[in-house]
């Protein structure tokens, strides 16, 4: 310790500070869980957000880690009333760079216990989480232009030109070569005034919808503390929803843009599939991926998908107005199937938000309906997902035994081992059910929550995981399969282990109708208290 210590801290309080200090360099969990108050009260926050509650900070404990080597260089001391007070300190890194701790503490009994801190660490130069590499921009767009002003986060799966692309493994960017040039999906996007804010972090080869990979860490859920941030597009929707960018530029085979938007309060846009042509994509299925954008509010999106969809020197799309341009109707259907997959306070959520349109002066036209199993989508899905996946894939996965974290890993074993008549079956099956979501969304629009609840802890592990997984998978598959513009709007927020957490409303309508999509969902997001933008 300094000698830049208020001499006028009480013993006790000292000494629980100190071993306080010491269990977090030491991750100390034990101790850690000992030092906070065990009230449903107690609060930490940091720049990520604030974790209300003992049980929520102990998880988040638990997959944080221990903090590097520093050394407190002074504590400020400021009584707070009888058996309560307030720590101020400053920790030097022996790495370089200083933080700041303020806690409260009260005293119980003879012990000294945290009811609140907060934590300012030292500023990283990169959140490698995030980003695989950045700048200030990282590539200057048009100076003028309907996007002027904002920028974006690229999924590693899009070549930029004199860059790598680096699909979420380190090993596969290591044998990359820099591409020649820039996916016409950036493009675009730089031609309108946007600047690239640099490459986010995938999930590896966008094979997952959780957002946690194992070689560069989870990026953080820019909505709740502590939870997972949904994937692939787990880099980008985080720089999103924690300010560093205004766009996601992302890709979406199996949920990829909606999940991540649903998790973390964003708006999410899978695009008509084949619509924006996928020139300079690193694929994962040909027959399910899609390109898309996420942003904070509607506004923003409506102004990328008018532009990118839209404008005459499109280089990723043909024109698209005239089929956009038509509003689409204020009529709904909800798949019952898709809502009984919900949780069930996903499912009063979303019920609650049908009965405010209900209540509207110009209430729409809203209607339940059958698709049928989910799983007679999602299990062929699957297979033919996997069957692409070992062909664009495998013959790397085979070079390069033991570089894929152990979930991916797992998929691709079981995509090696789809065989020719599994994919000739399930492509069949698929027919089926592709024309089934087509015919209905030719005169409706389809409502339904986006995942079955909000986002899992960071801490999940295992059978729980896989289980959520399982269940996303049957609600989001079904877009997939139709190739149909998929939208997910926060509307809903539901009560988690973590907090209040978001949960995002999808809408499905019919293929080319994009632009018309977003304007739809604006309205709707617009006219219930789940408000996300005035009118």
């Amino acid at each position: 310790m300094s000698d830049l210590i208020d001499p006028s801290i009480p013993d006790g309080l000292l000494r629980a500070f100190e071993e306080y200090e010491r269990a977090i360099v030491e991750n100390d969990l034990e101790v850690l869980d000992a030092s906070f108050a065990r009230t449903p009260d107690t609060l930490r926050g940091d720049h990520t957000g604030l974790l209300v509650g003992h049980d929520a900070i102990s998880a988040f404990r638990g997959i944080r880690g221990g903090v590097p080597a520093r050394a407190i260089e002074r504590i400020e001391y400021r009584p707070l009333g009888v058996d309560c007070a307030l720590l101020v300190s400053v920790s030097r890194y022996a790495g370089g760079g200083t933080g700041l701790q303020s806690q409260v503490w009260q005293r119980d009994g003879e012990r000294w216990l945290i009811v609140a801190a907060h934590v300012t660490p030292r500023s990283p130069a990169l959140d490698r989480s995030v980003w695989r590499t950045v700048g200030d921009p990282l590539w200057q767009g048009a100076w003028e232009g309907p996007l002027a002003g904002l920028s974006v986060a690229v999924k590693d799966l899009f070549a930029l030109k004199g860059y790598r692309i680096g699909a979420g493994n380190p090993t596969y960017l290591d044998g990359a070569r820099a591409e020649p040039s820039t996916a016409p999906a950036v493009s675009d996007l730089l031609r309108g005034g946007a600047s690239l804010r640099g490459i986010a972090r995938t999930d590896e080869f966008a094979y997952s919808i959780a957002g946690n990979n194992p070689h560069y860490g989870t990026p953080p859920n820019g909505a709740l503390p502590g939870a997972l941030p949904g994937g692939s597009t787990s880099g980008p929707a985080s720089a999103v929803a924690t300010g560093q960018a205004d766009i996601a530029l992302a890709t979406d085979t199996a949920g990829s843009i909606r999940v991540p938007a649903a998790y973390q309060g964003l708006w999410g846009l899978r695009t008509t599939h084949g619509l924006v042509p996928r020139q300079g994509l690193l694929p994962l299925a040909q027959s399910f991926d899609a390109i898309g954008w996420l942003a904070r509010d509607g506004q923003t999106l409506q102004r990328v998908a008018e532009w990118c969809l839209s404008y005459g020197g499109s280089e990723s799309t043909e024109n698209v107005q005239g089929e956009s341009d038509a509003d689409l109707p204020w009529r709904f259907v909800v798949p019952e199937e898709m809502l009984a997959a919900a949780h069930p306070t996903t499912q009063d959520a979303f019920e609650a938000l049908l009965q405010e349109l209900a209540a509207l002066p110009v209430r729409p036209i809203v209607r339940r309906t059958s698709i049928g199993s989910l799983a007679d989508y999602a299990t062929p899905f699957r297979t033919v997902q996997a069957a692409e996946a070992w062909r664009n894939n495998g013959d790397w996965v085979r070079r390069n035994p033991g570089a894929l974290g152990a979930s991916v890993a797992e998929r691709f074993r079981f995509a090696a081992s789809v065989t020719v008549d599994d994919e000739t079956a399930a492509r069949a099956a698929l027919d089926v059910q592709r024309a089934r979501l087509v015919g209905l969304v030719q005169d409706e629009v389809v409502i339904a929550p986006t995942v079955p609840g909000p986002a899992p802890a960071r801490t999940a592990r295992g059978e729980g995981i896989d289980l959520v997984r399982q269940a996303t998978l049957r609600m989001t598959s079904p877009a997939s399969v139709a190739g149909v513009p998929a939208l997910s709007v926060p509307l809903l927020t539901v009560a988690s282990p973590l907090g209040r957490a978001p949960v995002g409303v999808t809408l499905l309508s019919r293929a080319g109708t994009d632009i018309a999509l977003v304007r739809l969902a604006r309205r709707l997001a617009s006219s219930t208290i789940h408000r996300t933008e005035e009118p």
